[in-house]
């Protein structure tokens, strides 16, 4: 499998986790561009307003899934980089796991 096909599965498994279209489009082009990008950068990429893309990048950063360093050039701000896919597919099964065993303690008592 080449590492498109693995992207298409990964985003079909962030949808079910219940990422937004944007989310997912942002995260994806983060990991697709193997670099750190400020939100001006990927408003530009993807053609979202400002705005959304800054909704979008808090969320996934609160959600685990995007890391950020403070960068100071002239300016003062984030560039964003991708937690590697692998990392979050972990996390997804630790939380599973762990939904699943308080469901079955729930059932057994």
């Amino acid at each position: 499998m080449d590492s498109r096909d693995a992207i298409e599965k990964l985003e079909s498994l962030l949808r079910v986790i219940g990422l937004k279209k944007n989310e997912i489009k942002i995260y994806k082009l983060l990991v697709e561009k193997k670099k750190g990008m400020r939100i001006r950068e990927i408003q530009k990429e993807l053609g979202i307003s400002e705005r959304s893309v800054r909704a979008h990048v808090l969320s996934l950063y609160r959600k685990g899934l995007l890391k950020r360093e403070l960068i100071q050039k002239g300016w003062l701000g984030y560039i964003y980089t991708p937690v590697p896919p692998g990392e979050i597919l972990k996390k997804i099964k630790l939380s599973i796991i762990q939904k699943i065993e308080e469901l079955e303690k729930e059932f057994r008592e």
